[in-house]
């Protein structure tokens, strides 16, 4: 990345921190400028060999999905099951690798959930509320983020305070008994900018226990109807000090219930009551060629699983991390990236029948070096980490990622390593086994972009991803161990996006992968084929249209039935279709709608668990 671009893309930041806060490009294949491929701000073509996908404002909001989960489904390289409706537990399967070895990040802050039994991330309560752009970034990542990045990191990053003010109010409802009433404003004052939101979103819900499953009998069952409610507040404010010092902060608090029914039985009064709370501090300053950032990340995560008024157990996790990065560019198109952190989590578990406690903690104290290089026409961005776990010691990891432009292709290619620490419950749960060493991964992949032209550009990604040291229950033991052999996933990433005129845009991914573990058996609930299409067409300068399709195929799941309720172990292929649309009536009025799964298809994304049938919302905005 050329020196001068760098330094004024920092001071930008410090000054103004309007970068991202511009309203989004109509053109949907410009260049995006991410954080989480490098730590440093850098334009995807300037990533190196990472494989990144961003999720912009735009997309989000032509999508009028309500979710991340939703929104994150047609991405490439990622699989998402849900355990029923909203709020419902999900599994985010990223490359085929385990739930638990994609890292979740809101503004760069970890959210995995250190009381999960196995810290997978919980995305289940994440709504699109004030989110700027969500940030993908496929394989291992473990280099610049440690633990729990062994596949990739989703980054969610809010949206900052422009120099304009500008406030909002809407209101949306639909089916199941859908309602949803939200606001916000944002703008800058002086050396100060701020952006808030807040939401409220109601759904009565369907049965979670799949009523429509033929090979469930229905007899003396209710199949009550499983209700959600979301109330998310976010916040983001900026301070500039002078004008090569800025102090930051954002946060986002989440207060969620959700009706719950247990795997093949329906529940009636059985809900989990859900607290989510990020934060984060940043100083930032900027002195000749170097720019330092000292931070403090704050999560907490509080789950109560009740029946009626009566508590049966309670999740609480805590994880706090401390940090400092230094990135420096002496000479033009050279950075060198610096950083050390010392992350703290513990969780504590109380189960009231029977009564027991479990409080535990850990820690890690962490260091990497990054260093990014641009030479003509290659990028080359390679790193070494050195983490210590205060329970199982030290790991290194490292990743070197280049790329080579030849005329109108980009070849990309990485090799790196990976870790997944245990988890507090697997070490000290009552399956625990504290002998557990981290999971460990080797990963590389090698790929191409290809523009035929200014409007048309096609790209495809072979993946190779071996882990060892995998956790996993043992039946036998009733304890948690490490399962001897390696998993082995192998796949392919390809898309195709064609921007047919500036009003006019189509995209189109497969992502094919094979999965094997030590016992030559397939991962459950990942689909060896995924094809999704997405199209978006501003008709007039008021009214625009949007629509999405996904083809997901047939995927393991233990115990699953075909309709003639003959056990094969697998869940069927579906396709589903959405669509939406928008008219702005003038300047501050903006109507929209949109319809889930058009055709009403029946699918299962976990057995025995239901899925949404054919619904449709309706809302308006209203702008000052």
């Amino acid at each position: 990345m050329n020196k001068k671009v760098f330094l004024a893309v920092m001071l930008g930041l410090l000054s103004s921190r309007g970068a991202f806060a511009e309203e989004a490009s109509p053109t949907y294949m410009m260049d995006e400028v991410v954080v989480s491929a490098t730590k440093t701000l850098n334009s995807i073509s300037d990533a190196g060999g990472s494989s990144v996908t961003v999720i912009t404002a735009e997309e989000i909001e032509n999508s009028g999905q309500e979710t991340v989960e939703e929104l994150i489904k047609g991405t490439p390289g990622i699989d998402v099951a849900a355990n029923g409706g909203m709020g419902t537990k999900t599994s985010v399967f990223m490359r085929g690798a385990d739930s638990q070895h994609t890292l979740v990040l809101i503004d760069g802050i970890p959210s995995n959930d250190p009381s999960d039994p196995n810290r997978a991330p919980n995305i289940s309560n994440l709504t699109v509320d004030n989110i700027e752009r969500i940030e993908i970034v496929r394989g291992p990542v473990s280099v610049l983020y440690g633990g729990s990045a062994l596949a990739g990191v989703i980054n969610i990053i809010t949206k900052k305070g422009g120099k304009v003010p500008a406030t909002y109010v809407g209101a949306e409802g639909g089916s199941y008994g859908t309602m949803k009433f939200y606001g916000g404003t944002s703008g800058s004052q002086g050396k100060v900018d701020y952006a808030f939101a807040l939401s409220r979103l109601k759904t009565d819900g369907f049965s979670v226990y799949d009523e429509n499953n033929a090979c469930i009998n229905p007899t003396n069952l209710s199949f009550e109807k499983d209700g959600y409610a979301n109330t998310t507040l976010s916040a983001n404010i900026g301070a500039r000090i002078n004008e090569t010092t800025s102090l930051e902060g954002t946060f986002r608090y989440t207060d969620a219930r959700v009706d719950v029914d247990s795997f093949g039985a329906d529940v009636p009064e059985k809900t989990t009551d859900s607290e989510q709370f990020s934060g984060r501090v940043a100083l930032k300053m900027k002195y000749q060629s170097l720019f330092s950032t000292a931070y403090l990340n704050i999560s907490d995560q509080n789950r109560d699983n009740r029946t009626g008024d009566v508590s049966e157990d309670t999740f609480h996790g805590h994880t706090y991390e401390i940090g400092w990065q230094g990135d420096l560019s002496l000479i033009d198109a050279h950075v060198t990236s610096l950083g050390v952190s010392y992350q703290n989590e513990n969780m504590r578990n109380e189960d009231f029948s029977p009564a027991s406690m479990l409080s535990k903690e850990a820690y890690t104290g962490s260091i990497f070096l990054q260093d990014q290089w641009s030479i003509g026409d290659m990028k080359l961005v390679g790193g070494v980490r050195y983490d210590n776990h205060e329970i199982f010691g030290d790991t290194y990891t490292y990743r070197l990622a280049p790329s080579y432009t030849y005329g109108n292709t980009v070849y990309k290619f990485s090799y790196g390593t990976g870790f997944k620490a245990p988890s507090l419950y697997e070490l000290f749960g009552p399956y625990g086994n504290s002998e557990l060493k981290a999971e460990s991964s080797t990963a590389w992949d090698a790929g191409f972009e290809h523009r035929f032209s200014p409007v048309l550009k096609v790209g495809s990604t072979y993946f190779h991803t071996e882990v060892d040291d995998r956790i996993d229950f043992d039946r036998a033991t009733s304890l948690y161990t490490q399962i001897a052999g390696s998993t082995t996933i192998t796949g392919v990433e390809s898309f195709a996006e064609w921007q047919l005129t500036s009003d006019l845009f189509f995209g189109l991914n497969h992502t094919y992968t094979y999965t094997q573990d030590a016992d030559n058996e397939e991962l459950v609930r990942r689909p060896k084929n995924k094809v999704a299409f997405s199209g978006s067409w501003n008709a007039t300068k008021k009214a625009k249209l949007h629509g999405s399709m996904q083809w997901v195929g047939s995927r393991r799941d233990s115990g699953a039935k075909d309709a003639d309720c003959n056990t094969t172990g697998k869940l069927e292929s579906y396709f589903l279709a959405n669509v939406s649309a928008s008219y702005d009536l003038n300047g501050q009025v903006r109507l929209y709608g949109r319809i889930d799964n058009l055709f009403d298809a029946y699918y299962e994304e976990a057995w025995t668990y239901a899925s949404v049938g054919r619904s449709a919302y309706a809302g308006v905005k209203v702008s000052f």
